[in-house]
């Protein structure tokens, strides 16, 4: 590698380096202890110590090269190498390309600028565009050569970042050096002849966190495997933790979690990510969640400034943050104050007071922000007005002040098209009415006690919207969290819902989407529809609203609509108790966009097929229980408990559990405090019940405890008439628990939980989704185990570590590619045994690592034929069941299973001609003639049964699922009765042939190796006799030529260390001067019958192999294996 020429006094270096070779103008050196028996030493393993704890590239580029000038005490390095190879390259480009030129200058001057410059061209050539995103390009170059050395991993490999640390073995600290790449995290250390080396794969950690001891006051520990690793002494502890993070969630979503991570250009290409684009990553994911801004924000520019409060009379500090359409504001003096300018709202940007640098932003609502201290203030007042100008274009003219304007204002953009839709039936127009004004319209003129106070609460509202601002660039403070934990008020519900949910936003960026969306997406037919359908009359069936088609209309469009936008989550059971309340208070449209906002901002992964985000949320609250309910933790031996009895509160948040009246009120809370509303409410209803609940002997109890409080909650303040009111049909007598007021139990739960901050419920979000997916993982391996345990001999250990090798190749398919077929097969709606799988370049790599018959010369066909046997549903994917089974024939089978597997491996559907490409490579095959010989269809006997059969086969994780198809087929595999040998189709010659061939092959190397070659021939002369007197027997008068002349080739095969060519050609002419004349085969019973008789066929197949060695190797090789192909 060529290096940015830096100065080296050589006087200081002469002990650490040994002169190779050198010249007028370079010398080329090899460090001291390299390359020598024994190290070196002592001298050598302290300069390797150096090397490792050292910031410096010698310790993997044990070679370098100098460049010098006579007379002159001062070299440069040039060049460093980590082979004599690399480094003898560079030496000879220097001599052919360099030297004769520097004999036509005349000052030693002049000649090292020449050769400076000669060499900082190089390395600006090598590095064109590789390193140009990294903050230090030259001292990154160092670290990656490093990195490639000591771990050997494919080029491919993207090397983010690399730090200083200390690596704990045990209670000795290792100081070395920690690699973060796109895949793996990797340590290196070297101290006094100790080497350490730690390649550990991101999806295989369970547990990351920053953790404190007595020993170790700040570390990072991290749990791969059940195995424990900690590291410490970090510069930047915090910034390394963040990337360690964001590296684990990318790798987590991209191999386990496909359907959110394809729509994710971003991270997409993994050879794209950098250190700095993974930072302005995760600051511009906690500003758009912070903020309820749609995902595609990003985080452009934060400045630190003060922002003037009108209605308090004075400035809060805080920070702007400014991104493509959002100029937002959060306070950062407790005053809990920020603000959500959107640049379609912004009239005018001006400098206000130079003196103090102000900035003043005008909107359309006729508001003022006034910004002070802001530092660059003039250049950030032309930038705000450039972006103004672009969002002020007219797709972008839609007022969003949404709502206290008349109803009929909205809908204008969604009605485009009454005559057209008019047209149609009632059920694809969309309602432009929340249900409630429908069902529940307000009586004016006679006001009761409870629309009194409802009243009051309108006017707390409007009073707040004249100081405070009305609509999206409100002003929000802790008086409007007081205000919506007293329950935001019928009226205004919806319009609230929407500002502060930030689907406002969506929808005014959106328009006429939602009904463009309807008109497509009704009439489709999907496994998605059809549980909709299902589901329509069971959300909240009480309801007067849900028990006409008005609602249940307005319903199925939503849900439908939604399932058409994202088919990834579709629809998924809780969707339809959310939506129904939303359809309540907010119009068709809005509530559209407010399931959008639930489903892929405020609840991400919640309502995919393994509800991944609700699972997190519970692992949070479990955490949360730990910390502020220590004695409710000490008295239950199951935390469990609390997921299971919890799932259904964060999932319909909480509507499936109290009554509608008291819901309505959490549901306020959420869209304005989002998740840690859910998860303090929870600790608050644990705590309430903390008495009873440490009295309970079983979960049973626990859970009555917590149903019979339920049933108690109420909402006094609740204007719903009786009718609808769930809570107040229950009958005194029926409970004797006391009545619990809502809005009591939500003020009681942000009094005691309101210090749990949105950061740290981000932060444990993220460690424990790592825990979860693995724990996912974990049961699906299990009952793949249990299920292939019963088909093989293997024992639990042996099939456990087989089932990470087949799960490691299916990942590292994945590693390196940006659009890795294999990858788009794992799914994890599909069976536990075909959620992996491979194809047959995998498999051949597994094959070579594994088989016992790996040795063959032949091994790349072997594979490929293995393969295409295994492949019955001919998709060119195989399971791990069918991987472990023939593995397990391989290993425990009898003799006779084993010859009945190679004899299957050459006839059809497994057997094909198999020709390389490239001659030069003998037996092995490109993996593209792999693919290509892998997907060749060969007819067989019974394949039209077999097309038939797939026909009717069930798609699998596609469309509509056909329940009857799986029944039949899992009722046919329990009725499969054991293969009978007599079914077995005949061989053919050319199968024989290669048959026999594949027999040398195997017996090459063996011990016995003469004993078997001799007795191959002894059988198949005698089968070619019997094949030879049967065919005379049938049909006495035709001549046949003899096939024994034919089958002479195998009885020719070289021995031991004699070339195959010349009898690969013999074989050839002699099989072809055959085919004019009668075709002729044998039975699989014919030849077992002949093989048994000779002891040393019967030694060979029944001899054990030990499959522990094969795997012990194959783990420290499998990744070698991926480099190489």
């Amino acid at each position: 590698m060529w290096l940015k020429p830096e100065e080296v006094l050589l006087k200081n270096a002469l002990k650490l380096w040994v002169q190779e070779r050198s010249n007028q103008y370079f010398v080329l050196q090899r460090r001291r202890g390299y390359g020598e028996e024994g190290g070196g030493g002592l001298a050598g393993l302290l300069v390797g110590t150096l090397d490792a704890v050292l910031d410096s590239t010698s310790k993997v580029a044990p070679f370098r090269i100098l460049h010098q000038t006579p007379d002159s005490q001062v070299y440069w390095s040039i060049a460093c190498g980590s082979s004599r190879e690399e480094i003898t390259e560079h030496w000879d480009w220097l001599e052919h390309n360099v030297m004769k030129t520097l004999s036509v200058f005349d000052s030693n001057e002049d000649i090292t600028s020449f050769v400076q410059g000669k060499i900082r061209g190089l390395i600006a050539e090598e590095g064109k565009g590789s390193f140009v995103k990294e903050e230090d390009p030259e001292k990154f170059r160092e670290g990656l050569m490093k990195f490639e050395k000591c771990f050997g991993l494919p080029e491919q490999e993207k090397l983010v970042t690399y730090y200083s640390c200390s690596y704990w073995k045990g209670r000795v600290p290792c100081q070395g050096w920690l690699y973060l790449s796109t895949n793996f995290l990797s340590f290196y250390s070297f101290l006094l002849g100790a080497e350490i080396k730690l390649i550990i794969s991101w999806d295989e950690i369970s547990k990351l966190e920053k953790t404190s001891n007595v020993i170790l006051t700040e570390s990072i520990h991290v749990c791969s495997r059940g195995e424990d690793h900690y590291f410490s002494m970090f510069l930047h502890i915090s910034e390394t933790f963040l990337l360690m993070e964001q590296l684990a969630n990318y790798a987590v979503r991209r191999l386990f979690d496909k359907e959110t991570f394809e729509d994710d250009l971003v991270l997409h290409d993994p050879l794209q990510i950098t250190k700095r684009g993974l930072e302005s990553r995760a600051h511009s994911e906690q500003f758009s969640a912070f903020f309820r801004l749609p995902k595609e924000e990003t985080l452009k520019e934060v400045h630190e400034c003060f922002l003037w409060v009108p209605f308090s009379h004075y400035n809060t500090h805080g920070k702007m943050c400014i991104s493509e359409n959002y100029i937002c504001f959060a306070s950062q003096d407790g005053s809990l104050c920020s603000v959500i300018i959107p640049l379609r709202e912004v009239t005018g940007v001006d400098k206000a007071d130079p003196a103090n640098r102000g900035v003043s932003v005008s909107t359309k609502g006729k508001t003022a922000f006034r910004f002070t201290e802001v530092r660059d203030f003039e250049q950030l007042v032309a930038k705000l007005r450039m972006k103004c100008n672009a969002a002020s274009s007219p797709q972008h003219i839609i007022n969003t002040e949404v709502a206290a304007s008349s109803a009929s204002d909205s809908p204008k953009d969604f009605d485009a098209g009454p005559s057209k839709m008019g047209q149609r039936d009632n059920s694809k127009t969309v309602s432009t009415e929340a249900l409630m004004t429908v069902y529940h319209p307000q009586d004016a003129e006679n006001l009761d006690s409870k629309m009194l106070k409802e009243k009051m609460k309108e006017q707390s509202w409007n009073i707040l919207f004249v100081e405070r601002g009305h609509g999206v660039s409100m002003f929000r403070t802790k008086k409007t969290r007081d205000l919506v934990v007293r329950g935001i008020p019928e009226a205004l519900r919806g319009e609230l819902w929407l500002l502060f949910s930030g689907a406002v936003n969506d929808m005014a960026s959106n328009p006429g989407y939602y009904t463009e969306l309807v008109e497509k997406s009704l009439g489709t037919c999907t496994l998605a529809t059809d549980e909709i359908e299902r589901d329509l009359r069971r959300s909240l069936p009480e309801h007067p609203a849900f028990q006409s088609d008005t609602g249940i209309s307005a319903l199925r469009r939503v849900l439908t609509a939604y399932a058409y936008r994202n088919p990834q989550i579709g629809y998924c059971q809780a969707m339809n108790i959310l939506t129904s309340v939303l359809l309540l208070y907010a119009k068709e449209e809005e509530a559209f966009w407010l399931l959008v906002a639930v489903c892929e901002r405020m609840l991400p992964d919640y309502f995919n097929r393994r509800i991944i985000g609700a699972l997190v949320d519970q692992a949070v609250f479990e955490e949360l229980i730990r910390v502020h309910l220590p004695q409710l933790t000490d008295h239950m031996t199951d935390m469990t408990f609390f997921s299971s009895v919890s799932l259904s509160w964060f999932l319909t948040l909480f509507i499936s559990v109290l009554p509608i009246e008291s819901a309505v009120n959490v549901v306020d809370c959420f869209f304005y405090d989002g998740i840690k509303a859910i998860l303090q409410l929870g600790l608050a209803v644990l705590e309430y019940n903390m008495e009873k609940l440490l009295t309970c002997k079983d979960d049973a109890e626990a859970v009555t405890v917590l149903n019979r409080f339920f049933d108690s909650v109420t909402n006094k303040d609740s204007p719903l008439p009786p009718t609808v009111q769930q809570g107040s049909n229950l009958s005194d007598t029926k409970s004797d628990h006391p009545k619990v007021d809502i809005t009591d139990l939500i003020r009681e739960s942000n009094e005691r939980y309101g210090d749990i901050r949105y950061e740290d419920v981000e932060s444990m979000r993220c460690r424990n989704r790592l825990y979860v997916i693995q724990t996912l993982e974990a049961t699906t391996k299990q009952n793949v185990l249990r299920v292939v345990s019963q088909d093989v001999k293997f024992s639990p250990s042996e099939l456990e570590e087989l089932y990470e090798l087949f799960k490691k190749e299916h990942f590292l398919s994945c590693y390196w590619n940006v659009n890795s077929p294999v990858l788009q097969h794992h799914d994890a709606s599909l069976p536990y045994l075909d959620q992996y799988r491979i194809d047959c370049q995998q498999f051949r790599v597994l094959c070579h690592l594994l088989s016992p018959w790996s040795h063959c010369a032949n091994r790349d066909s072997l594979a490929l034929w293995t393969f295409r046997l295994m492949d019955e549903s001919s998709d060119c994917l195989i399971n791990f069941k069918q991987f472990a089974c023939v593995l397990d024939t391989m290993y425990n089978g009898s003799f006779t299973d084993k010859l009945k597997l190679l004899f299957k491996l050459h006839i059809p559907p497994a057997f094909t001609e198999v020709e390389s490409l490239s001659p030069s490579k003998g037996g092995d095959l490109s993996k593209e003639e792999l693919i290509h010989f892998s997907q060749l269809s060969v007819s067989s006997v019974g394949d039209s049964l077999e097309s038939d059969s797939l026909k009717s086969s069930p798609e699998k994780g596609k469309g509509k699922v056909d329940i009857q198809a799986y029944l039949k087929q899992w009722q046919d595999e329990l009725l499969k009765k054991e293969e009978n040998i007599k079914d077995l189709p005949r061989m053919n010659q050319s199968q024989f042939i290669q048959f026999s061939k594949t027999l040398y092959n195997l017996f090459h190397g063996d011990p016995e190796e003469e004993l078997l070659y001799r007795a191959i021939a002894v059988v198949t002369s005698l089968l070619l006799k019997m094949e030879e007197v049967g065919r005379r027997l049938q049909s006495p008068t035709s001549p046949v030529k003899s096939p024994v002349a034919v089958m002479e080739v195998p009885a020719e095969i070289p021995r031991k260390g004699q070339e195959e060519s010349s009898s690969e050609q013999t074989e050839g002419s002699r099989t072809q001067s055959l085919r004019g004349n009668h075709e002729w085969s044998f039975a699989f019973e014919q030849i077992l019958a002949s093989l048994l008789n000779e002891p040393a066929f019967v030694r060979f197949f029944e001899k054990p192999h030990d499959i522990k060695v094969k795997i012990e190797s194959a783990k420290n090789l499998q990744l070698k294996a991926r480099t190489r192909v």
